[in-house]
């Protein structure tokens, strides 16, 4: 099983790159989780993430060839 994590913003600073490709996480709360122990200062930013072009805000079952965009705050005018 393979996700695609998708990178925007200043999370893209944090993590290195805009695209990451991981093998066998089955949830949102697992992916979660794996990037805040790899990349500490994902755990003091605010993001929303969505999965399959969906914003989520609790716990989601991924599957094969899903895509995981992690979204900061977004500002504009």
């Amino acid at each position: 099983m393979e996700i695609k994590v998708l990178a925007f913003g200043k999370i893209t600073d944090i993590i290195g790159v805009s695209e990451l490709k991981l093998q066998n996480i089955h949830s949102s709360d697992e992916l979660i989780n794996l990037l805040q122990t790899q990349y500490p200062k994902l755990k003091e930013t605010k993001f929303v993430i969505a999965v399959d072009k969906k914003i989520i805000s609790e716990t989601v079952l991924l599957e094969d060839k899903s895509t995981v965009a992690l979204l900061p705050p977004f500002s504009g005018g």
